[in-house]
């Protein structure tokens, strides 16, 4: 019987964003079919351990350290993201403005940021597109040109971009970041809805009423260094969100999401 590959194996890495030494030693382990929730304020490195995760940052070469992606030192791109999705606020913001709801989907499987002329669009994918569309219930963007959506169209879409593989793991970073109440909650709902058919899910975010119940281990980052790691239960308390967010904060619980509230 095959052993899992690891999603992610790091260990003292250094990693540097934007000439800026953001981690300095650090190291973290996420196991196959444990979905995480990386939690920290703006600036801890949420986003560029993501973006390490996606092969978007690399770290310094040094003789002990490493960053291993499914068991892989260098791993090939093209076969990293058939097997993980992504969907983050750079790549929304980046993808080109004028391609439809089916473009944005189909492009997944190009791994482009739209489609364009020189790419040879089969049947086969636009048939998929629209499965994907048809399963996330917005079958009805397939002919919607992206620049026109609303942010929560734009983010089913790119949901949809990354789920064209039918990947096991996906990347989300500040995954409601920008939508309204109704959009939050219906793309959350979506969220479970794949963790319950056994995605693996890591989140990055600041709001933690973005983790859905389904995710049960919390990573608390805070400057470029994990300051804790455990079960949800013993991460989301008040003296923890206090400590992390540096303001006396309240946690509630309903339904299995949690809320945080000035104490």
């Amino acid at each position: 019987m095959t052993t899992p590959s690891m999603l992610l194996d790091i260990h003292n890495a250094t990693v540097f964003r934007d000439n800026k030494k953001v981690f300095d030693g650090f190291s973290l382990t996420v196991e196959p079919g444990q979905s995480t929730a990386i939690i920290g304020p703006n600036g801890a490195g949420k986003s560029t351990l993501l973006k390490l995760l996606s092969r978007e940052l690399y770290p310094v070469v040094k003789d002990d350290s490493h960053v291993r992606i499914l068991d892989q030192d260098r791993p090939i791109l093209w076969e990293l993201r058939e097997k993980i999705g992504l969907v983050s606020p750079d790549l929304q913001q980046g993808f080109v403005p004028d391609v439809s709801g089916l473009g944005v989907v189909v492009s997944g499987l190009h791994n482009s940021i739209g489609l364009f002329h020189y790419q040879d669009v089969t049947e086969d994918q636009l048939c998929r597109g629209r499965q994907v569309l048809e399963e996330l219930g917005i079958q009805n963007l397939a002919n919607r040109i992206y620049r026109k959506m609303s942010t929560g169209q734009q983010r089913r879409c790119l949901l949809g971009r990354a789920l064209v593989h039918n990947p096991d793991h996906l990347i989300l970073d500040e995954p409601t970041s920008g939508l309204d109440l109704n959009a939050t909650y219906h793309y959350l709902n979506t969220i479970r809805q794949l963790l319950q058919q056994g995605k693996t899910i890591l989140l990055a975010t600041h709001h933690i009423h973005e983790i859905p119940p389904e995710i049960e281990r919390v990573v608390f980052i805070e400057d470029g260094k994990v300051l804790a790691d455990g079960h949800k239960e013993d991460m989301l308390t008040d003296e923890w969100m206090t400590k992390l967010f540096k303001m006396p904060l309240k946690v509630s619980i309903s339904n299995g999401f949690y809320q945080v509230l000035p104490a």
